[in-house]
């Protein structure tokens, strides 16, 4: 009788969700909203911020690169979308982030030599161009892409002391270009859009240490973030 139960309520709930969005005679929820110019709205989400590293000389072996663990971040933050036809649309998405990242470093066997604890807080601007398909009853699938900048408001840039003596230092303004997916949920009251983006910088972030030969630093060319955001939007 058990299995019997959990069967029919399966197949009820299998067949409520495709009523509810795939059916053919589904009622269309928020139907005009799309058609406005200019909409407004707000998002939470989650990050995992990492750095990528081009060095000046390779080596090869077990513990030769610099190796950068993280802890999951959280965004929040405002959206404004200027739509520019039926399938594309322009949006600015200003935010805040905030993350924390470990550094270990080669070559040391002291942790006040080899690890260091980074948390960052970016003030993150992103203008993005938005492709959707056409709306299937109440969703809508899209894609996403664009540049953005962002402040790190804890780079500690001009810091006078380096790591020499524990001080890790980047740049606080950042350049990256970004892509991603999501979809358009037409809730009753609202528009909900959960939405997953890669981040990716552009430019050098690291802020070297005062002497060129640096063991934290010396043999690095490049230094840039690379980050993906899970965020989920109300309108």
């Amino acid at each position: 009788m058990k299995k019997l139960f959990s069967i029919i309520v399966t197949v009820l709930f299998v067949q409520n969700i495709n009523a509810q969005w795939f059916s053919k005679e589904r009622i269309l929820n928020r139907e005009n909203m799309d058609k406005k110019t200019l909409t407004w709205g707000y998002f939470l989400g989650f990050n995992s911020y990492d750095y990528n590293f081009d060095y000046k000389e390779q080596t090869f072996g077990d513990n030769t690169d610099i190796l950068v663990s993280g802890e999951a971040g959280f965004n929040v933050g405002l959206l404004g979308n200027l739509r520019i036809n039926d399938y594309i649309d322009l949006r600015l998405e200003p935010g805040l982030s905030f993350t924390k990242r470990n550094f270990t470093f080669p070559g040391f066997e002291e942790p006040k030599d080899y690890l260091r604890e980074v948390q960052s807080t970016y003030i993150h601007i992103p203008l993005l161009v938005k492709v959707s398909t056409k709306r299937l009853n109440n969703l809508k699938p899209f894609i996403v892409g664009g540049f953005s900048t962002s402040f790190n408001l804890a780079s500690n840039e001009d810091h006078p002391e380096d790591n020499s003596t524990g001080q890790f230092r980047s740049t606080t303004n950042n350049y990256n270009y970004e892509l991603g997916f999501g979809i358009d949920f037409y809730l009753f009251f609202f528009k909900f859009t959960p939405s997953i983006r890669g981040v990716f910088g552009l430019n050098d972030e690291l802020v070297r240490d005062i002497s060129p030969n640096s063991p934290w630093t010396g043999n690095i060319e490049k230094m840039s973030s690379r980050a993906v955001f899970i965020n989920f939007t109300v309108q």
